[in-house]
């Protein structure tokens, strides 16, 4: 068994590698398209440039990745801002709340230094300018993070993704299920996705059957997770996409528990070069 797990595990790394040799080619997305496993970059290759930044989302398509994972706030002016923490403190060279800066001052703010001198002066992107510039040539995993501090987000997201033609391969995710449940009723074919926390890892039969009348995706750390609630999900016609640390042991995991994609970083990925630049 130990050797059979080995073989997927060396499969899944050599299909990513020729992906790597023979280039992506932009295309508009078609989730029928996809066999086996997806892998999503959390908050773009996050682990090679700025998160959530222009540069983590062009390296995460060069390295393969189906979907683009990113998170939104709203500006104090109504943007969809795409940052991954409440505050601009611990990305960019500025100090407060995304909802107390207009988007003018957002764009001011240095979104690459922190992490490496190499990306100064990268900036904040809105989820309009990642629409326009990266889909049909990835799926994009959006999540809505802390709703209950903007009120109407669902709204503005679902008016700007209905702008589009197509969004078969757009998801929208957050931790908040009463979110999930409003921008499904507002836009029944986009897909949602559900972000479970460690305290419901024991789901009753009764609450997947509930969550899955709604939402294609249940996702999970995969520490959280075992093989009777994925089963009972995909009985249920949901999906199931994992994240965890950074080990490549989790992958395999997540092979042996049969799920629908992965979230990671990219730093488990077999790519040369250094895996984290370091701050100067």
């Amino acid at each position: 068994m130990r050797n059979f797990k080995k073989k997927k595990l060396l499969f899944f790394f050599i299909s990513i590698c020729m992906l790597l040799l023979v280039g992506y080619e932009a295309r508009p997305f078609n989730l029928a398209e996809m066999n086996g496993m997806i892998s999503v970059a959390h908050r773009g290759a996050s682990n090679f440039a700025p998160e959530n930044t222009h540069s983590a989302f062009q390296k995460a398509l060069e390295l393969g990745a189906d979907f683009l994972e990113c998170d939104v706030h709203l500006s104090k002016d109504g943007e969809l801002i795409i940052m991954h923490d409440d505050k601009v403190d611990r990305t960019t060279n500025g100090t407060g709340f995304v909802k107390d800066f207009t988007l003018e001052e957002l764009k001011e703010l240095d979104a690459g230094s922190k992490y490496h001198t190499s990306f100064a002066g990268e900036q904040i992107m809105t989820l309009d300018e990642l629409l326009e510039e990266f889909y049909g040539k990835a799926g994009l995993l959006i999540e809505i993070k802390k709703p209950f501090m903007y009120p109407g987000i669902e709204e503005k997201v679902v008016t700007l993704l209905k702008e589009r033609k197509n969004v078969s391969g757009i998801i929208v995710q957050s931790f908040d299920m009463e979110s999930m449940r409003k921008v499904n009723l507002l836009f029944p074919e986009l897909e949602v996705a559900i972000l479970m926390k460690p305290s419901i890892q024991h789901l009753s039969t009764q609450k997947i059957m509930d969550l899955t009348s709604f939402a294609t995706y249940i996702n999970f750390n995969v520490s959280y997770v075992n093989q009777r609630v994925i089963d009972q999900i995909h009985n249920e016609g949901g999906k199931v996409l994992v994240w965890s640390t950074k080990s490549r042991r989790w992958v395999d995991k997540a092979y042996h528990y049969d799920v629908d994609g992965i979230i990671t970083d990219f730093s488990i990925w077999p790519v040369e070069g250094p895996v984290h630049l370091v701050q100067d």
